[in-house]
C-alpha cells in the first residue's frame, strides 16, 4: 500500500492503536507481523525475498563473527554480498534485457516468439539490500557484534515506515531502539504527524502537481523547444526533491508514532554552494553508505590524487547504476563524479600541506542550482536521444527573448491561477528550507501561542486538500529504484 493511499491511513491508525494496547514486551513481534502485512500488501511473492535476506544475513553474520581467520570471514561476507548483489542485477538488468529482445524481435530482426517473462524489481528491494549488506560487513569490520536475536533484526530489515524506500537505517543506531521498552511519549508522536502533514504536502501539492507539467514536456520532448523545457527541468528539480523527501518525512514522522528515530534525509539539499555540499544535504543515508561501503574501500581520499579521482568516478558510476541500467542514469552518475573531481581542483582542502579555509560566496548558490539541473536532465530523459535533444534545444530562439518567452507559455499551456499556485508552494517550499538551516521549523511553529500554531496547521490541511490531486495514489518516484 502506498503512503498517500486511504488504506494506508486506515493500516497506521490500526497498528498505532493496537501497538499501545499489546503488552510492552510483544511489542516488537506486532510490528514485525505490522510490518510483513504491509510489505506482502504490495505482492504476496515479495515476503519470500524478504525472509531470505533476512535470514541469509543473519546466520552469515554469526558464522562470521566465529570465523577463526580473515579468510574465513572474508569468505562469509562474500556469501552475502554476492547473492544479494547477483538478485539485484538480475532485477535491475532482466526486465530492460527482455524489452531490447522484444523491441528486436518486433523490428523483425530476430525470428523468435516475444518473450512474455515479467522481471518485476520488488519494492523496496535495493533499500533493504542496502540495508543488510551495511550490516553485514559492519560486523565483519568488528564495528558492531552481530545480533542473536532474530525477531529483532528481522525489525530491522523490514521495519514497515522505511521498507519500501529508506532511510536506509544503520544496525548500530536501529537495532537498540527495537529493544528499548517504549511508553507512549505525546509530544514525539504529535511531532511525528506533523513532520507527516508537511511530508504530504510536498508530495501531494508540489511534487505531484509539478508531475504532470513534466511529463508531458518529457515524455514528447520533440514537440517543444526553448526556455519550456529550462522551466520543466526546474521543475523537476522540485518535484523529485519533494517526492523523495516527503517520502522520508512522511516515514520518519509515522516512526516516530512507535518511539522510534530513522536518521535525516535531506537537508535543504538545493540551498547547496558546491556538488559535494549537495551530496552531504541529499539522500544521506544513500549518499554516506555509498561514501563508507564503497568509496573509502577503494581507498577514498588517503591515497595519490589521480586515484581519489578514480574513486570518486567509480563511486558515482555505481550510484548511477543503483538507479538503472539505462544509459541516462550511468551518464548522470559519471557528471556527478567528474564535477565532484573537478571541485577537487577549484576547492581543494588543503594547499602544499596547509588547510584552506574556503569562503562561501553568493553566486555559488546558482551555479550549483544550474549544475544539478543540468544533471537532472539526464536522470528524467526517457532515453539518451531525448536527452542530448532537450540539451540543444534548451536556448532555441532566445535571441528574441519576447517570443523565448511566449513559445514557453504556450507550450506549457496552463492556466495562470495554476502557474501562481506552482510558484506559491514553491515558494513555501524555499522559506521553509531557508529557514530549517539554523531551527526545528516545525519544533518553532510548536512553541508560538496555540492561534499561531493551529492557523498554520489548518492552513496547511487546507491547501493540501484544496490543491492535490483527488483520489489518486501516485506511487512515489523513488519505488522504482
Amino acid at each position: 500500500m502506498l503512503f498517500n493511499s486511504m488504506s494506508f491511513a486506515v493500516f497506521l491508525l490500526a497498528v498505532f492503536i493496537l501497538y499501545h494496547i499489546v503488552p510492552v514486551k510483544f511489542r516488537w513481534v506486532f510490528l514485525l507481523a505490522a510490518s510483513y502485512a504491509f510489505y506482502m500488501n504490495l505482492h504476496a511473492a515479495y515476503g519470500l525475498l524478504l525472509i531470505f535476506t533476512t535470514v541469509l544475513t543473519y546466520l552469515l553474520a554469526l558464522r562470521l563473527e566465529k570465523a577463526p581467520d580473515k579468510n574465513k570471514k572474508r569468505l562469509c561476507l562474500l556469501g552475502g554480498v554476492l547473492p544479494l548483489v547477483a538478485i539485484l542485477l538480475v532485477f535491475k538488468l532482466g526486465a530492460p534485457a527482455i524489452d531490447r529482445i522484444n523491441a528486436l524481435i518486433d523490428a523483425g530482426r530476430l525470428t523468435l516468439q516475444p518473450l512474455t517473462l515479467k522481471i518485476l524489481l520488488p519494492a523496496g528491494v535495493s533499500f533493504y539490500f542496502f540495508q543488510s549488506l551495511g550490516y553485514l560487513i559492519d560486523v565483519y569490520k568488528g564495528k558492531i557484534q552481530a545480533e542473536r536475536h532474530f525477531g529483532y533484526y528481522a525489525l530491522f530489515v523490514s521495519f514497515f515506515p522505511q521498507l519500501l524506500a529508506g532511510p536506509i537505517g544503520r544496525a548500530d543506531a536501529l537495532l537498540p531502539q527495537f529493544k528499548k521498552e517504549r511508553r507512549f511519549d505525546y509530544k514525539n508522536a504529535t511531532y511525528g504527524l506533523k513532520l507527516m502533514a508537511w511530508g504530504y504536502f510536498k508530495k501531494l501539492v508540489i511534487a505531484d502537481v509539478f508531475a504532470g507539467v513534466v511529463n508531458k514536456i518529457y515524455d514528447n520532448p520533440y514537440s517543444y523547444v526553448g526556455l519550456v523545457f529550462i522551466i520543466v527541468t526546474v521543475m523537476f528539480a522540485i518535484e523529485i526533491y519533494c517526492d523523495f523527501s516527503g517520502y522520508s518525512d512522511i516515514a520518519i514522522g509515522c516512526a516516530k508514532l512507535f518511539g522510534i528515530e530513522l536518521a535525516t534525509n535531506f537537508k535543504s539539499p538545493y540551498l547547496s554552494f558546491s556538488i559535494k555540499e549537495f551530496w552531504s544535504r541529499w539522500h544521506i543515508s544513500l549518499s554516506t553508505w555509498f561514501r563508507d561501503y564503497v568509496y573509502i574501500p577503494l581507498g577514498g581520499n588517503r591515497v595519490p590524487k589521480w586515484r581519489n579521482c578514480l574513486n570518486l568516478l567509480i563511486t558515482f558510476l555505481v550510484s548511477g547504476f543503483w538507479h538503472g541500467s539505462s544509459l541516462t542514469y550511468i551518464l548522470w552518475g559519471a557528471i556527478h563524479g567528474l564535477l565532484q573531481i573537478v571541485e577537487t581542483f577549484v576547492y581543494p582542502k588543503t594547499r602544499r600541506g596547509v588547510p584552506v579555509t574556503r569562503k562561501k560566496h553568493w553566486w555559488q548558490l546558482p551555479v550549483t542550482f544550474a549544475l544539478l539541473c543540468f544533471t537532472w536532465i539526464f536522470f528524467r530523459a526517457n532515453t539518451i536521444q531525448n536527452a542530448f535533444w532537450i540539451i540543444s534545444r534548451l536556448f532555441w530562439d532566445i535571441g528574441r527573448p519576447a517570443n523565448y518567452l511566449k513559445t514557453a507559455v504556450i507550450c506549457l499551456d496552463m492556466p495562470y491561477l495554476s502557474m501562481f499556485g506552482m510558484m506559491l508552494s514553491a515558494a513555501v517550499l524555499l522559506l521553509y528550507d531557508l529557514l530549517s538551516l539554523k531551527r526545528d521549523v516545525i519544533e518553532a511553529v510548536s512553541r508560538q501561542k496555540a492561534p499561531i500554531r493551529f492557523s498554520v496547521y489548518v492552513l496547511l490541511l487546507v491547501v493540501t486538500a484544496l490543491f492535490s490531486h483527488k483520489g489518486i495514489a501516485t506511487e512515489f518516484i523513488y519505488f522504482q529504484f
